[in-house]
C-alpha cells in the first residue's frame, strides 16, 4: 500500500514537470530584438540580426562608405552564393574599444558540427568599424559574415 502511493506521487511529479517544461517550451518567446545604432557594440548587433533575419537591404545599411565598397547586388548575392554563410554559427558580441573616430567590437563566433561526438568550437575575433557622419559603420567583420572581397581592389589582368 505505501509502495503505491509512493509511486502513485513519483509518476505524478513527472508528470507536472512534463507539463511545466511543454509550458515553458511553448510559451518562451524568441525575443531577438535590435539595439540602439548609437554604439558600436550595437551595430554589430543588429548587423548579424539583419542577416539572420534575412533583412539584407537593413544589413547593408550598416556597412561603412569606403572605397570599393561592394554593390547592394553584390552584398546580398553573396548570401546566396554561400560565400557569406551564418547559418551553421553563432554569435556573441562583446564590448567595444573605442579609439577616436574608429572603433573595434569582440566578437566570439560559435561553429556547430555534424559530428554527434564533437561539441563544436568557438573563436574570438573583432568587428573593426568607423564614425562616418555621426554613425558606426562597419568595415570588417569575422568570417562567417563577411566576405573575402568585399573592400578589396578589384584584379585588374
Amino acid at each position: 500500500m505505501k509502495q503505491d502511493k509512493f509511486l502513485t506521487g513519483i509518476l505524478i511529479g513527472i508528470g507536472v514537470l512534463v507539463l511545466l517544461a511543454l509550458g515553458l517550451f511553448f510559451t518562451r518567446q524568441d525575443k531577438r530584438e535590435y539595439l540602439a545604432d548609437t554604439t558600436p557594440d550595437g551595430v554589430v548587433h543588429n548587423y548579424v540580426l539583419a542577416i539572420l533575419e534575412d533583412d539584407y537591404e537593413k544589413a547593408y545599411g550598416y556597412l561603412a562608405d569606403l572605397e570599393n565598397k561592394p554593390t547592394y547586388e553584390d552584398f546580398r548575392q553573396s548570401f546566396f552564393n554561400g560565400s557569406v554563410n551564418p547559418q551553421n554559427s553563432g554569435v556573441d558580441v562583446g564590448t567595444a574599444e573605442i579609439n577616436g573616430d574608429e572603433a573595434t567590437v569582440t566578437v566570439t563566433v560559435f561553429f556547430s558540427t555534424n559530428d554527434p561526438f564533437s561539441s563544436g568550437y568557438q573563436t574570438e575575433d573583432r568587428a573593426l568599424l568607423v564614425l562616418q557622419n555621426g554613425d558606426w559603420k562597419i568595415s570588417a567583420m569575422p568570417y562567417n559574415y563577411w566576405s573575402y572581397n568585399w573592400y578589396q581592389e578589384p584584379f585588374k589582368p
